[in-house]
């Protein structure tokens, strides 16, 4: 396993290269169908590709199979007849079980056979996935996405890929039925790499819109209003204009589960320590994320961090105003 090979690094391809992707013609293989990999599939779907669904629990797959997906009891029996393998799971444990465990993809992946992986993951397993791939014929592609519940539904996602540039061109037209924005940035590792400075940069801003919400309902301003004015100027940002509603209107169901903000953040870390970086915002991010996780909210979405916040200075969420004199007219 070579592990060490830098992010970015290419792998020779499987000689013939992969045909392109065809609606009605290209069989696909989804594993995993949680929060976000259930819509991604049903795009797949929508779009006319003969869809095989693989997950752990079949009810999490009833509505793509009430939609005509067809089910395997395994990925290795869906990778059987697959000729794009699509995996959604969401820790790097089930990405090497179900792609690279005795009942996984790559088990039964025939040559040619393009996997993807769109699991938020550690580059050195995308790596290693890639490296075993290829030793059977298969591409692999790692090609984490970013857009959270929302981009999944309405299909505009970004996509950050690692890879064969011949494998990204084999599979983009089903990448285009997901995303928007889909970028190639180097050989294998280089999308989950990407997707870490996405993690770093999201897990940041959290901190700042609930610190600035808890700030705004405890001097007894509108917060509503405040939201109207501050998103449309230089503060303005995709969380804020999505979830920061959810936040004032108390709505902290996952779109992006705590539990995999603390894995992806963790990740990072670990990758920062390798390249010998100091990043004392993302440490603090991810303390404040495992304090969630303390406080039981694991399976809460990220915009839940404003009860992390609330908790330091002992309020609940939303804090009652100070009291002082009314604001003048």
């Amino acid at each position: 396993m070579p592990a060490t090979q830098p992010a970015g690094g290419e792998q020779n391809p499987s000689p013939a290269g992969p045909p392109t992707a065809t609606p009605g013609t290209t069989r696909v293989g989804w594993i995993g169908t949680g929060v976000m990999g259930a819509a991604m599939a049903g795009h797949l779907l929508s779009a006319g590709y003969p869809l095989t669904v693989a997950t752990r629990t079949r009810d999490r797959a009833k509505q793509l199979l009430d939609a005509g997906a067809s089910w395997a009891d395994t990925p290795a029996e869906l990778a059987a007849d697959a000729d794009i393998v699509f995996s959604m799971v969401g820790f790097p444990a089930d990405v090497r079980e179900v792609l690279l465990g005795p009942d996984g993809a790559l088990a039964t992946a025939r040559p040619a056979t393009v996997l993807v992986d769109m699991t938020t993951s550690e580059p050195a397993l995308a790596v290693e996935i890639a490296t075993a791939a290829a030793e059977r014929g298969v591409l692999a592609l790692d090609a984490p996405v970013s857009g959270g519940d929302v981009g999944a539904r309405d299909g505009t996602l970004s996509i950050m890929v690692g890879g064969a540039p011949e494998a990204l061109e084999a599979v983009r037209p089903c990448l285009e039925a997901m995303g928007r924005a889909i970028v190639r940035q180097g050989g294998p590792g280089a999308g989950q790499h990407t997707k870490m400075v996405n993690q770093i940069l999201i897990a940041s801003t959290m901190v700042s819109i609930s610190e600035a919400l808890l700030y705004a309902y405890r001097n007894g301003l509108d917060v509503e209003q405040v939201l109207a004015s501050v998103s449309g100027g230089a503060a303005g940002s995709w969380s804020l204009t999505n979830l920061a509603p959810r936040v004032i209107a108390g709505n902290f169901a996952p779109g992006f589960y705590v539990d995999h903000m603390v894995k992806d953040l963790g990740i990072a870390l670990a990758e920062a320590r390798r390249a010998r970086l100091a990043l004392p915002g993302l440490a603090l991010a991810h303390q404040l994320y495992v304090a969630l996780q303390a406080q039981d909210r694991g399976r809460d979405g990220t915009q839940a961090l404003v009860h992390a916040l609330a908790s330091l200075s002992g309020q609940p969420f939303p804090p009652a105003p100070v009291p002082r004199a009314p604001f003048p007219a």
